[in-house]
């Protein structure tokens, strides 16, 4: 079924609504930073957001439930802020330090919606059932560029792959971006130790699992944290949302040196705003044939002289991918 689209009424007054909710958190978030705050501001990480309402873990490892003033932008997980002490693990956040990268999505109206901030890896997963869609693949991969984290392709319930009738389609696409030169990695929770790859590039890395619904990317995030009930349920003491918490855009520590940060907005993930630039060069095979075209506003689709085109003819390019690329930009 399509996404029904909003009238422009519909927008505006879903706009109205959004600004007396900010409107209100920052009153309430003003009125409680000046009536009670007395402590020197600290340091903090933003491990869940659920509504206007934040925890933010301390260097200590103590979780605060905080307000933030609405003037400092969208604070998201992962976030690294500032924040004043308000009463006993109560705050408001006054400040959002720089990030050093942010996942975002287009909302309704076509803005950026951050999703999640200071990722330093993305990892795409993909399965065998149900079929990878090249197009959504090659969407986190120019976004994962695009923002400038490392980025891993991961092959779960690999355990179904000798078993498939037909593994040829999963196989050939495996093909296109192994030649390219993304790491792959087979994982699978069935086989002993199948999960090591992922356990591997996870590790002191900060890193957010997207792909297609159906991948098992829930199973893998309840894998990777085994102590989550335990994480979860601290969670929600504090923020007293109950179950309503797993929701929520939540930041895990892994076992193994590492973080993991679990956003039910990655489920209906896709391209941002960009620049026709920054989309070319997130298909990084490509780069060394960019600006060799006839015309320097070639749209590879019918001008003589295209590069990559004739890299396609040639074998240097797959043309899945640069039929992919021409599919984004009428999209930009």
């Amino acid at each position: 079924m399509s996404r029904r689209r909003l009238t422009e009424r519909q927008k505006a007054r879903i706009q109205t609504i959004q600004n007396k909710r900010r409107e209100a958190a920052t009153t309430r978030a003003d009125n409680k930073l000046g009536s009670t705050a007395t402590e020197a501001a600290r340091d903090g990480l933003v491990i869940t957001r659920h509504g206007n309402n934040l925890l933010i873990e301390d260097p200590q490892g103590a979780l605060n439930q905080c307000l933030f003033r609405q003037n400092i932008g969208h604070v998201v997980c992962g976030d690294e802020v500032i924040w004043q002490p308000t009463g006993d693990h109560e705050g408001v956040v006054t400040a959002i330090r720089p990030r050093r990268s942010i996942l975002s999505r287009p909302d309704f109206n076509g803005h950026e919606k951050p999703l999640a901030a200071n990722i330093t890896q993305i990892v795409v997963v993909i399965a065998p059932q149900p079929a990878p869609a090249g197009y959504l693949l090659d969407q986190y991969l120019v976004a994962a560029t695009a923002i400038d984290v490392r980025v891993v392709i991961a092959v779960n319930k690999a355990d179904l792959l000798p078993h498939q009738d037909a593994p040829t389609e999963l196989a050939h696409i495996l093909d296109i971006y192994a030649d390219i030169g993304y790491p792959l990695i087979q994982i699978s929770a069935r086989e002993s130790g199948g999960l090591q790859p992922l356990f591997d590039h996870l590790r002191d890395q900060t890193s957010i699992l997207v792909g297609q619904s159906g991948v098992g990317k829930s199973s893998l995030v309840n894998a990777c944290v085994p102590n989550r009930d335990v994480q979860t349920s601290r969670l929600s003491d504090k923020t007293g949302h109950g179950r309503h918490t797993t929701s929520s855009t939540s930041l895990y520590h892994l076992p193994f040196a590492g973080r993991l940060i679990d956003s039910p907005g990655v489920r209906s993930f896709r391209l941002g705003r960009i620049d026709r630039q920054t989309l070319e060069h997130g298909f990084i095979e490509f780069r060394e044939t960019l600006g060799a075209c006839r015309f320097s506003n070639c749209t590879h689709t019918h001008e003589p002289g295209c590069a990559l085109r004739a890299a396609v003819e040639t074998g240097r390019i797959h043309p899945t991918r640069l039929h992919n690329l021409i599919h984004m930009a009428k999209n930009l």
